[in-house]
């Protein structure tokens, strides 16, 4: 048997360095996450010869893998993944299946994976630039509720920092009383990871910012990288009655975000129709596909 290690806080340097070299800009690969929601993924990794395969158990049962970079051992790895399955009765389910990997797959593995896409689940990737500039006729309207935001407030911008949680848990406690959180599980599970990461911010090396307005917390967000072009956006939460605010968080920390990170992940919309619609608005360069492969005995 495999044997997998459960994803903690003293894995994050070698996780980190891990992931950070891969070409996989798939916001799951983030440290972040893979911490925050450890509680409901069961998240655990091992080394199978020299690659990082990571380990989730879904709906408390569904066992998947995530394999970021298969490189010259991904066959080896696959089989070894098969023979593991095998052996606990169960069908092997490849997780975080980008077009590229589903490629790889049907070519050494002809006709033997079952490969889905589910676009619920695809991430928004931007240009940094883009989201800072806000340029041309597409992102007009970003640009009018920015400018009238800084008009209408004097406000500031901060970096988030250990001091500034209990004013963001405050916002949050906010915004789930006007969003219905005590009836939607999703958006309860992302409050515990939100929390989770809040707490641990300086061991997860979260990289954050806020908006006061008129000395109140309005905004703010967090995130940290993925690779090493690409910087993951995980929570974005405003005062949606502070008309502007959203704008205004999501353009001045993507600002603070260091120069070396091309490209924003923004993550899923998972099919919520206004989510999906936020996203879009800001016309991101890419949607990364992603699926499910599952093999056929």
């Amino acid at each position: 048997m495999i044997a997998f290690k459960k994803i903690e806080l003293e894995d994050r340097e070698f996780l980190s360095s891990r992931l950070s070299g891969v070409d996989n800009k798939d916001c799951n690969l983030s440290f972040v996450n893979l911490y925050s929601w450890q509680f409901l993924t069961g998240g655990s990794f091992a080394m199978i010869a020299g690659v990082l395969v990571l380990r989730f158990v879904l709906e408390r049962t569904r066992v998947v893998y995530l394999v970021p970079e298969a490189g010259e051992q991904g066959r080896a790895i696959v089989e070894q993944l098969l023979e593991e399955d095998r052996e606990r009765g169960d069908a092997t389910r490849l997780f975080g299946i980008i077009p590229r990997l589903a490629i790889w797959l049907e070519r050494e593995f002809p006709g033997k994976f079952h490969y889905q896409s589910n676009r619920d689940y695809f991430d928004y990737i931007y240009l940094r630039q883009d989201l800072i500039d806000l340029k041309g006729k597409y992102l007009q309207s970003k640009r009018n509720h920015v400018n009238k935001f800084r008009r209408v407030y004097a406000y500031e911008y901060m970096p988030l920092t250990p001091e500034l949680v209990p004013e963001c848990l405050e916002l949050e406690e906010e915004w789930c009383r006007r969003h219905g959180c005590t009836d939607s599980e999703s958006l309860l599970n992302e409050r515990k990871a939100l929390t989770l990461a809040l707490q641990h911010m300086e061991e997860l090396r979260l990289l954050g910012g806020a908006i006061r307005v008129e000395g109140k917390l309005v905004a703010f967000a967090y995130g940290a990288p993925i690779t090493a072009d690409t910087f993951g956006v995980h929570i974005e939460k405003a005062d949606a009655s502070v008309d502007g605010a959203y704008n205004i968080i999501n353009q001045e920390f993507v600002r603070h975000v260091p120069e070396q990170y091309t490209y924003i992940n923004r993550e899923e919309d998972l099919g919520l129709p206004g989510l999906r619609k936020a996203k879009l608005s800001y016309h991101p360069h890419l949607l990364l596909e992603k699926g499910v492969a599952e093999y056929l005995p």
